[in-house]
């Protein structure tokens, strides 16, 4: 999560007027032809593919949405859950967390400062970082990426550093101060670590603020910015911020950055340097918010305030709630994002999240996932209240929340879907 843009492959192309057209197969090869590149016709689902290969970018096209689900699922229970048993680590906040090969992970609690490892089968944790300033100690873990077995980086936001870790010892640390607004998203295929743009000021006037990409080199600590992205959408003038306003995500797949924009129905994979290998595009039209989409967000805010504020009267706390769902009522009929945050699994495949108004530490209904080589493999339902960390060697690390908001650390084994 710059200055070489690929302007002609960023241009999205969508045709929403015929939505779910599709076009001849005769039509579609000689617009193909046309590009001078190889190309190929195919369907999936119903929906005409057309792969071509231009200026030596691949653009994979669906003239609509393959309406299909993926051909894994999640099962009806767990391998394990980790955070409920007597003598499980307790929890506070999780955020990041990354699974090894032989299905143990690290997880970061940036509540208690730790990172916890947790057997492959759940049933022991070994703390191997505490909060401090020393070698080895932590502070904000905000992002961690498995290596191997047992081997894993840990990116801490507040200590500007990344530390390599092996067995539970410190391999080596990695100053990133000189990469100062940039978050570390990843590891590229040319060594660097790839970083994006980590915060933002509010009042912006230009339409889209931007976002940047860069590699910072391990050895040298030079950044080097590779490529600029549309980051956040300007909220309307009479909104300090649009709660469903469009925005950019960046993740890193097998080396490259991968880029998305929440209003746009696609999907551009880059390279380390800045350029533009491969972009996926389709069809989709936004769903508009409506009341009845707001209903949960107003039920949880209301037991936030009951919570925040114990003893006020009912009247008091539904005036605290109507005040803070405001903003959501102002934009009632607004588009929606396509999807939300995006990230990469270990086999390269991409998972957007689908949108729904409120807290993200809800959860995620379901996920659309699409292959490293943009074959559409389709929806995935999640388990509810259940947030993705991780998904590596047929395995997902997610965050279950129980009905008191309790976090517990979950890992489910992939199924073969029908």
């Amino acid at each position: 999560m710059m200055r070489n843009r690929y302007e002609l492959n960023l241009m999205p192309v969508t045709d929403r007027s015929r939505r779910g057209s599709l076009l001849g197969a005769p039509l579609l090869a000689a617009a193909l032809g046309a590009c001078g590149g190889a190309s190929e016709i195919r369907e999936t689902a119903g929906i005409t593919v057309q792969t071509e290969d231009s200026a030596g970018v691949r653009i994979v096209q669906y003239h609509g949405m393959p309406e299909v689900d993926a051909p894994f699922q999640f099962p009806a229970e767990p391998l394990y859950r980790h955070g409920t048993n007597p003598g499980d680590y307790t929890f506070q906040r999780i955020h990041p967390g990354s699974l090894f090969p032989d299905g143990s992970a690290v997880v970061s609690d940036i509540a208690n400062e730790e990172l916890v490892v947790l057997s492959a089968d759940g049933t022991a944790h070994e703390v191997i970082a505490g909060p401090g300033e020393g070698p080895g100690d932590v502070d904000y873990v905000g992002a961690t990426f498995a290596l191997g077995q047992d081997r894993f980086l840990a990116v801490d936001q507040f200590l500007y550093r990344v530390t390599f870790f092996d067995g539970g010892s410190v391999e080596r640390t990695v100053d990133i101060r000189h990469a100062d607004g940039l978050g570390v998203t990843g590891i590229g295929a040319s060594g660097h670590l790839l970083m994006t743009t980590g915060s933002f000021r509010s009042g912006f006037e230009e339409e889209w603020l931007r976002g940047y990409m860069a590699r910072l080199d391990m050895e040298t600590g030079a950044v080097d910015t590779v490529a600029s992205y549309d980051m956040i959408a300007r909220p309307p003038p009479e909104l300090r911020w649009n709660p469903i306003g469009a925005g950019g995500w960046v993740t890193v797949s097998d080396g490259q950055f991968v880029y998305t924009r929440s209003d746009t129905p696609e999907v551009i994979w880059r390279r380390p340097d800045g350029t533009v290998t491969q972009i996926v595009r389709w069809q989709a039209e936004p769903a508009p918010l409506t009341e009845k989409m707001l209903e949960g967000i107003e039920a949880g805010l209301r037991a936030s305030n009951q919570l925040a504020n114990p003893g006020a009267a009912d009247a008091d706390i539904d005036r605290m709630t109507d005040d803070n769902m405001a903003i959501y009522r102002a934009v009632i009929g607004g588009p929606m994002p396509l999807f939300t945050t995006t990230f990469a699994d270990a086999e390269g495949r991409i998972w957007l999240a689908s949108y729904r108004p409120g807290d993200r530490s809800e959860g995620v209904p379901d996920y659309t996932v699409i292959s490293a080589d943009g074959e559409w493999l389709g929806r995935v339902e999640a388990p509810p209240r259940h947030r993705i960390l991780d998904v590596a060697h047929g395995l997902v690390l997610g965050v279950q929340l129980d009905e008191m908001d309790v976090e517990t650390v979950v890992v489910y084994e992939l199924a073969r879907g029908n």
